[in-house]
């Protein structure tokens, strides 16, 4: 069994979104990051190390009561790089892989983040890092081997960017998904009303 450790990005100005703070719009009853938050805690990671940024305190009032630690980035807005940094340099467990995690797609469910780990489980020819896709677009969360960590700490492999698989295409595994949820995030009032559309409508998978 793949023991995964994950790091969640709540680190973000939020600034396409208008004025409110996306991570914690309601979603089903709940701000959309713990909604993201426990899906990942329901896969029971060895540990969950959320990194603030911006509007840090209202972030962890947001989870407050659930198992995670907290590492605040103070570059937040340079953008998510360092904020990935931070989250895998503040990790302390033991861990086969670790699991990148963004705090606004709230139609991660528990079965999803379950599939990407099983995924991750079966991946071959040297190929130590999984981008999930959904029809052809590539999302989140993407998942490395815990030998990668000490490159991410120093920021050499930068996990997250867009360039992740042309620097390294030999580590990349690109693999299609059954599902949208991995490609669905919520940057704009668009978005967020279609992700409260779905989840009116049922058609969200479990």
């Amino acid at each position: 069994m793949t023991t995964v450790s994950a790091v969640v990005l709540a680190a973000g100005l939020s600034s396409r979104m208008g004025g409110p703070h996306k991570l914690l719009l309601d979603v089903g009853g709940e701000p959309m990051l713990r909604r993201v938050v426990r899906s990942v805690l329901a896969v029971q990671p060895a540990e969950v190390v959320v990194v603030t940024g911006y509007r840090h305190a209202d972030i962890e009032d947001a989870l407050a009561g659930s198992p995670v630690r907290f590492v605040h980035n103070p570059a937040f807005a340079d953008g998510q790089p360092g904020s990935v940094v931070a989250g895998v340099a503040a990790l302390t467990a033991a861990c086969d892989a670790v699991m990148i995690v963004l705090g606004d797609q709230p139609l991660l469910t528990p079965g999803a983040v379950a599939r990407l780990i099983e995924t991750f489980a079966t991946l071959a020819d040297g190929r130590s890092i999984l981008v999930p896709t959904s029809g052809g677009a590539r999302g989140n969360p993407v998942l490395f081997a815990a030998r990668h960590i000490p490159e991410i700490r120093s920021g050499d492999l930068k996990v997250g960017c867009r360039r992740l698989i042309e620097t390294y295409p030999d580590r990349v595994a690109l693999i299609e998904m059954a599902d949208d949820a991995f490609i669905r995030d919520c940057d704009t009032p668009e978005d967020y009303a279609a992700v409260r559309a779905l989840l009116a409508a049922g058609e969200v998978a479990s």
